[in-house]
């Protein structure tokens, strides 16, 4: 198993403190977004920390895989494939594919002499039954498709705004690096990693039987990055256009694009009191290219994908991220992290008086101290208003952590 890869040093820190500890070491996120080569990344790594370690890799996307069907076939293959009583270092990829495995992790787990990686691509990898049949035996850690940093270090780019277009338009799937650089290639490229999910992922896994329906949801949500969107909004969009569908439907459709990392649903909260609004989210797609596969980029949605780029930075640097509601007023993110709040505003430029006040007044009538942001696309965006920082977005995405 020899392949070229760049590595992604964030994750690899982010895992390297559990290298040699008993705990399954999870790593989820949506397909394509480069958790094999982290896999990879790791083997060589552990390779130089153990030398003559004893290592398995198994693929569930490779054929030679396929007779792997379920939890005993696992067990048997790998106790089978030993070679020594020492720790063997385990990675097995898109390991949902296997039935009840978590029945064999916890064999493994149980003998005391396996280091344990996996991947999945669903979220529900690690819930309910299962999150209770493995509790406290588990670290799970999310993988993102790339960061704006991450794809100009890929792709070996200068931070520039050509540069920026290109992400905006394509995203930061990994594997476009390997593609021609062309807009059709990368185009056709995100449509079928579209296509899979959709049909193998959410159609196939959950049997979906309106699957024209989840493809006009997909659309809906697309054209509406960044919008309040509700169940009953949604259905009372299909009847006007004379299809019905019960929101309890369009719930769980929403609920199966989730769960394979397609998009992500981001709550409201009250500033001043904390609560959580149940109903009303917004919806950000894991890569912003996906969405524009679907929809081709138009200048006019800018200030929507501006935000779904904010959103994507905020989740790959560990923040929790909500939409903040200040009576009829609305604050585009409030980030949270270690205790700590940031709130941000996202435009993509501030022309006017109108527009200013939006923007800004929005953050001003907020009463606490935390720190605010507010994010442009204006080449001169600089210093701060009454306390209020003007960040340009280019600069955003490279140096914003924390």
């Amino acid at each position: 198993m020899i392949k070229k890869y760049k590595h992604r040093y964030g994750y690899f820190n982010q895992i390297k403190p559990y290298i040699g500890d008993s705990l399954i070491k999870v790593l989820i996120g949506q397909r394509r977004v480069g958790k094999s080569y982290i896999l990879i990344q790791m083997i060589d790594e552990i390779k130089k920390l153990f030398v003559n370690s004893e290592i398995l890799y198994i693929n569930k996307e490779e054929f030679e895989f396929d007779f792997i069907k379920n939890y005993s076939d696992l067990i048997s293959y790998v106790e089978n494939k030993r070679k020594t009583k020492k720790k063997l270092f385990l990675f097995i990829d898109e390991i949902q594919d296997i039935i009840e495995f978590e029945k064999a992790l916890r064999h493994f787990q149980a003998k005391g002499n396996y280091d344990i990686y996996c991947t999945g691509s669903n979220a529900k990898l690690l819930s309910g039954e299962l999150a209770t049949y493995l509790a406290g035996r588990y670290v799970q850690i999310r993988i993102f498709s790339l960061s704006y940093i991450e794809f100009l270090q890929f792709h070996e780019h200068k931070d520039s705004n050509e540069s920026l277009l290109k992400y905006i338009k394509f995203g930061g799937m990994p594997h476009l690096i390997n593609l021609k650089n062309d807009e059709r290639v990368y185009s056709e490229y995100l449509r079928n990693i579209y296509d899979t999910i959709v049909l193998r992922d959410i159609v196939s896994r959950y049997k979906v039987r309106n699957v024209r329906f989840l493809q006009d949801l997909i659309y809906f949500l697309a054209d509406n990055l960044g919008s309040i969107v509700s169940a009953k909004s949604i259905s009372d969009y299909l009847k006007s256009q004379n299809i019905n569908l019960l929101p309890k439907t369009i719930l769980e459709y929403l609920y199966y694009l989730e769960t394979v990392f397609f998009v992500e649903r981001v709550k409201r909260t009250d500033i001043s009191g904390r609560k959580i609004f149940e109903i009303g989210d917004k919806f950000y797609f894991e890569d912003i290219g996906m969405r524009n596969a679907l929809m081709p980029f138009n200048q006019k949605d800018i200030n929507k994908i501006l935000e779904n780029l904010v959103y994507h930075h905020l989740r790959t640097k560990g923040y929790g991220v909500f939409v903040g509601k200040l009576g009829d007023k609305e604050i585009d993110f409030v980030a949270e992290k270690n205790g700590n709040k940031i709130y941000i505003q996202v435009a993509y430029l501030i022309p006017d008086e109108k527009t200013h006040e939006r923007e800004y007044g929005n953050l001003l009538k907020i009463g606490d101290n935390w720190r605010k942001i507010v994010v442009t696309m204006d080449e001169l965006a600089d210093g701060n208003y009454k306390g209020i920082e003007h960040w340009n977005i280019r600069k955003f995405l490279t140096l914003f952590s924390e």
